[in-house]
């Protein structure tokens, strides 16, 4: 016979209440990872990371989760640092410009027509990318490696084969980028400096009238739609860097730490080998559009380069420049172009 009195319905289930007790002290402890990026929702980085954020939300049974502000409206990259180091924001996905006033490594690969192809861009990288890793964790962020952004070649809506052809144009510049506003003076250029999210808005009225951009770049931002030529130069080779706070990185624990980096390392090594396919992609859609491609004069070029490499012992003397990793890219190259049958 059963009694009348009713029984607690977990009396029988002391694992149940253990595993809810946990449960609900997982998702307590749970930590969500803030990134902000100019780039638009829907691109293929953002896919790519969305997903990656997925995997490591079920890696850790819910204790990291990724949120991701897209299309700028977190600002540049200056604007989501201030977030970052007010707690706004743990990361985001950053140029090395942007990520340059932390960690002064990063700037060397961006230095003008530092590299003259990707043969050179591939030996380099190889030897420097896990010391810049490294050297940027130093200053305060953990990173997964870098992915390429390409050359950024000349987009103008007149041609340009030779400096002379920038005069009297007003030529843009990353804003904080002071590598390249010393580069231009020194070859008598006048550069009108704003921020990425600001150059649709200046092709469009006006206020500069020549942007660097790799194609890839020039269609994610839709400055393709505002020049009608590319000069066939590589000019600055860039880099993304994905990186998250260090301070807030390490308050996962270690096993969650390790999960975060296997699963974001491998994402951003498949984004940096996917990279040079998509930007042969993209230069098939600016064709498409009509775009013209302008053959560069080699003459002119030259003295582009004996221009800037003039430049270099001045630059071992900036302190936006770090002079060991300076020297020892151009080591590199020097050695590469010793052994190489590639342009000179």
């Amino acid at each position: 016979m059963h009694s009348g009195k009713k029984r607690n319905p977990l009396y029988f289930k002391p694992w149940l209440v253990a595993f809810l007790v946990l449960f609900v002290a997982g998702y307590t402890n749970a930590f969500e990872v803030k990134v902000a990026t100019i780039l638009p929702d829907g691109s293929h980085w953002l896919r790519e990371m969305r997903a990656s954020g997925e995997e490591i939300q079920m890696r850790t049974a819910g204790r990291v989760t990724f949120k991701f502000y897209p299309g700028g409206v977190m600002g540049n990259d200056a604007q989501i640092l201030r977030k970052v180091r007010i707690g706004q924001l743990h990361g985001g996905a950053f140029t090395a410009t942007g990520l340059g006033a932390r960690y002064s490594g990063l700037n060397v690969y961006g230095i003008p027509l530092l590299f003259r192809s990707f043969d050179e861009v591939d030996y380099v990288r190889e030897r420097m990318d896990d010391r810049l890793v490294e050297g940027l964790e130093a200053a305060g962020f953990v990173s997964f490696g870098f992915t390429e952004g390409g050359f950024a070649q000349l987009m103008a809506n007149e041609s340009i084969s030779r400096v002379e052809d920038m005069r009297r144009r007003k030529v843009w510049i990353p804003e904080g980028d002071q590598i390249s506003l010393l580069a231009l003076a020194a070859l008598g250029l006048s550069p009108v400096t704003l921020p990425p999210t600001d150059v649709l808005t200046g092709l469009q009225t006006g206020l500069i009238d020549v942007v660097a951009a790799s194609p890839i770049a020039a269609i994610v931002l839709q400055w393709h739609t505002k020049v009608k030529y590319i000069t066939e130069l590589p000019i600055v080779y860039s880099i993304g860097i994905f990186a998250i706070e260090r301070q807030a990185f390490y308050r996962l624990s270690q096993e969650d730490q390790a999960v975060v980096r296997d699963v974001m390392t491998n994402t951003v090594n498949s984004l940096d080998q996917d990279a040079r396919e998509d930007e042969r992609e993209a230069r098939a859609v600016l064709e498409k559009t009509g775009m013209n491609f302008v053959p560069v004069n080699s003459n002119s070029v030259m003295g582009w380069r004996r221009t800037i490499d003039a430049l270099y012992p001045q630059l071992q003397q900036r302190s936006d420049i770090d002079a060991a990793v300076l020297e020892q890219v151009l080591g590199h190259l020097r050695d590469y172009r010793s052994v190489s049958t590639g342009p000179r």
